[in-house]
């Protein structure tokens, strides 16, 4: 299932602006590397330590947003 991230008000996807991809809004910082990082085993504040202009709220928004997604509502079981 992929997600919707027009619907995340902490991202952005300019036409130009870094291919096109997923961006931190206000940033060229890719949606993408947070989370290969954070798969990678890095913290949420070694993350954002790595990414001048990117904050610990905007990484949690995306998370936050990424974990509501992908719940299943209770009703379809």
């Amino acid at each position: 299932m992929a997600l919707d991230w027009s619907k995340c008000a902490a991202v952005e996807s300019v036409p130009g602006k870094v291919s096109g991809a997923w961006v931190f809004r206000g940033t060229r910082i890719p949606v993408a590397a947070v989370f290969e990082n954070l798969e990678d085993g890095l913290t949420i504040d070694q993350v954002v330590a790595l990414y001048d202009g990117l904050t610990r709220e905007q990484v949690k928004a995306v998370l936050e947003f990424t974990a509501q997604s992908l719940e299943t509502p209770s009703s379809t079981r």
